[in-house]
């Protein structure tokens, strides 16, 4: 079976996307499947030069540049460089499926967020793509989403039958895990950080509702002396109605700038000590395809307090306090009970590494390679899934 895999986010592993596309391929390949995978790239002329199996490849494809580049590529050059290559099935790994091809396709739509949320609806070009895609979707063979909470909004808002929409859950990587790294106290020290704290960590659009869990921490702060907020992630360079500047935020709450420090980007080999280091992890965000901080934190052992929206009861599970995410008192309250009750704070650590079993690539690999072979109307068992 030859695969063909959209990779437009391939080069972007600091998106969900990205990290997606990226696992999934890498972890297919190693399952030792009889499958060649092929990930379709936009891109220019220089070899990719990570480590691969032999039966996953990376073709390059030179895109010329423009407004229009990125549905060029979604709608012609990719299904035409499918069926250059013989490949029996497309996979486009984010909400972009073609109108018009003639291999089968499968689409993984992590969420309806340009559809579902007015302040993501962008100019008029935005939204006659989101309206294109939105279309396209029903010309595809099967889709598959993160949760069953983004399920139910794409059976709800798209023409897709519900025979047809399966859910694979996502994961994290395995260095996101409860054990320390000899790395972690070198890493902690680099930011002068000790315990306790309480960590948020993604990005700071309006959806991430980073302002509640700034209003929580001023009632925190009056209540438990010697706790900082940690706020990691990259942050926005000019303020607008989709961004605010969390900076800008907790100067207007009055928080003292020695209990609350901003990190900016942190790459991704620095996080898992982040997390490990942390007493909470707090994550109030009002809408979530999956969620996949809130897992990299359960990984780590780390009890979450978040919104109860959207994918974060499912991906939580009993492992965290949820509440209505604009309830700045009651989120402030579950983290003062974490701060100083360590056996409510042990029984949801324990929790947590069982909710985060829950989750791995080999299962999310497993689940899609079913999927495709469901399409592909497979019906004699795999014999070298392994």
């Amino acid at each position: 079976m030859h695969i063909a895999v959209n990779g437009w986010f391939w080069h972007q592993a600091h998106t969900g996307s990205g990290q997606y596309v990226r696992r999934l391929a890498h972890t297919l390949s190693a399952l030792r499947i009889d499958v060649e995978l092929t990930v379709l790239l936009a891109s220019g002329s220089n070899p990719d030069q990570e480590r691969i199996a032999p039966n996953l490849s990376l073709l390059h494809y030179p895109m010329r540049k423009g407004p229009l580049g990125k549905v060029r590529w979604e709608q012609l050059v990719v299904p035409r460089l499918a069926r250059e290559i013989d490949a029996d099935l497309l996979h486009v790994p984010y909400w972009a499926p073609p109108m018009r091809t003639s291999l089968p396709t499968v689409v993984t739509i992590h969420d309806l967020i340009p559809l579902l949320l007015p302040d993501y609806r962008g100019d008029a070009r935005v939204r006659m793509y989101t309206a294109f895609v939105k279309a396209a979707s029903a010309s595809s063979d099967l889709v598959l989403t993160d949760s069953y909470a983004a399920r139910n909004d794409i059976l709800a808002h798209l023409s897709v039958d519900a025979d047809r929409v399966r859910v694979v859950h996502l994961a994290v990587d395995r260095a996101y895990t409860p054990r320390p790294s000899p790395n972690d106290e070198r890493i902690l020290d680099r930011w002068q950080l000790s315990q306790p704290y309480i960590l948020y960590l993604g990005g700071f659009d309006v959806r991430k509702n980073i302002k509640t869990a700034i209003q929580a921490f001023t009632r925190v702060s009056e209540a438990v002396e010697s706790v900082t907020f940690v706020i990691a992630g990259k942050l926005p360079g000019v303020e607008n109605r989709l961004f605010a500047d969390p900076r800008k935020q907790a100067a207007r709450a009055g928080i003292s700038q020695d209990r609350i420090k901003f990190l900016g980007y942190v790459e991704e080999t620095a996080k898992p000590a982040l997390y490990r280091g942390a007493r909470v992890f707090v994550f109030p965000s009002t809408y979530e395809g999956f969620g996949l901080p809130p897992l990299e934190a359960l990984s780590c052992g780390v009890p979450v307090v978040g919104g109860d929206l959207s994918s974060l009861p499912e991906v939580v599970g009993r492992a965290g306090i949820l509440l209505p995410p604009d309830d700045a008192d009651g989120i402030a309250g579950a983290i003062i009970q974490l701060l100083i009750d360590d056996d409510a704070v042990n029984a949801l650590k324990q929790e947590a590494r069982e909710q985060a079993r829950r989750f791995s690539w080999e299962a999310t690999a497993r689940q899609t390679w079913d999927a495709y072979r469901t399409v592909l109307d497979c019906e004699n068992p795999d014999p070298v899934l392994t």
